[in-house]
């Protein structure tokens, strides 16, 4: 796989759990949560999917050869922004893992756009208030 298909696929991937705007090649248009999706032929799963008439699908599944454009308006979490501020924290102790959406800190805690969800003690304490402090920042 070329480094320009993983880049690809790591933002498709990004887009998971994200408000997604679905057009299909017969141009109907769905919004809704996009929960998960198949990279091989990106067919999609998008939950409480909403048409343009209003009507809303608790899932709705999409092949992917009917997708014509999937768009968000959420701008992307900037974890390589998060792992610069933890390593002037832990210096030396932060690994990015930016294509699996996830930082680990001195080799014990776990952290993603959601905040520490591996680890604890005082470590992961000292990390989940460096997110907590970089999130109240970036939303301000």
């Amino acid at each position: 796989m070329s480094l320009a298909q993983r880049k690809f696929f790591t933002e498709v991937a990004a887009l998971a759990d994200k408000h997604v705007t679905v057009i299909t090649t017969t141009g109907k248009k769905f919004t809704g949560t996009l929960l998960g999706i198949n990279p091989d032929n990106l067919s999609l799963c998008i939950a409480e999917a909403k048409d343009e008439t209003a009507q809303v699908s608790h899932r709705l599944f999409l092949n992917g050869s009917v997708v014509a454009q999937i768009s968000s308006t959420e701008k992307p979490f900037d974890l390589a922004a998060l792992a610069a501020r933890l390593e002037k924290v832990f210096p030396t102790m932060v690994k990015l893992y930016e294509d699996k959406g996830f930082i680990w800190v001195m080799d014990k805690v776990k952290l993603t756009e959601r905040g520490v969800i591996e680890g604890s003690g005082p470590a992961a304490e000292r990390v989940q208030r460096v997110y907590e402090q970089f999130m109240s920042e970036t939303k301000a």
